[in-house]
């Protein structure tokens, strides 16, 4: 008679064991396969990634602020996009970067010459 109590008991805990295994495994590959299906978090809309590199950065000559690259001058600072942009040394040290798309080549070098001559 014991025996007939003690069966229920024990049922219970066996499913119970079986449950917290095949529990444990649907966690651990299903798990994995929720984080893939998140979508990517947008980066905050301050500074402070920026900065945070910036401080980071070593460089003994100069660090240029928009790619954090380390040159000589100023003005041998690289585009952030080459492949996208064409770069130009002005007076005085300084550099632009010009968008190269839509224009025939050699057509940004010539919208610059003329912004310089005031022409555009």
């Amino acid at each position: 008679m014991r025996l007939l109590t003690s069966l229920p008991v024990l049922f219970f805990v066996l499913i119970g064991t079986v449950s917290a295994q095949f529990g444990f495994f649907e966690q651990m590959f299903n798990g994995g396969q929720q984080q893939h299906n998140q979508a990517p978090q947008n980066v905050p809309s301050d500074s402070t990634r920026y900065r945070n590199s910036y401080d980071q950065s070593h460089c003994d000559k100069y660090l240029c602020p928009d790619t954090l690259a380390c040159v000589h001058y100023p003005h041998h600072c690289p585009c952030a996009w080459p492949s996208h942009e064409d770069k130009f040394e002005l007076a005085e040290g300084q550099r632009i970067c010009v968008s190269k798309g839509g224009f025939k080549a050699g057509e940004a070098a010539r919208k610059v010459e003329l912004a310089r001559k005031g022409l555009l």
